[in-house]
């Protein structure tokens, strides 16, 4: 069995994460228009990488924490009471993104680029 995500492990991968200060001021007004599914798993390297990584992002764009749901899974990509079962789940950690309620895109696993820069194209629909 693998080391679960700790609070050193987190706390280590959030304060070593520098996010581009250019990507952040425009994800800034844009951060206000969506939600946000965050599928996890405390078991997963990516996970352990990524979830810090992203909070980090999400603190520095002023995301706010009601517009957030944090979701974990077990070794089979599923959740308590099957809470996810229509979201199609195949790697973790997966951030699901949402205006309006539509799924506007996904990052799975890692970022193609960065985080944030990542999650700029999918709200501007540059991807």
């Amino acid at each position: 069995m693998m080391t679960p995500i700790t609070i050193e492990n987190y706390d280590r991968n959030y304060t070593a994460y520098i996010p581009q200060e250019d990507v952040v001021k425009s994800l800034r007004p844009l951060s206000k228009e969506i939600t946000i599914t965050a599928i996890i798993g405390t078991w997963c390297g990516d996970s352990k990488l990524y979830v810090p990584q992203f909070y980090k992002v999400l603190d520095a764009i002023g995301f706010a924490d009601r517009n957030l749901t944090l979701l974990e899974v077990d070794e089979e990509k599923k959740a308590i009471n099957g809470s996810i079962d229509d979201l199609n789940i195949k790697s973790v950690p997966t951030f699901i993104i949402f205006k309006a309620g539509e799924e506007l895109g996904r990052i799975i696993e890692s970022p193609k680029q960065t985080l944030e820069l990542d999650l700029l194209e999918i709200i501007t629909d540059k991807h």
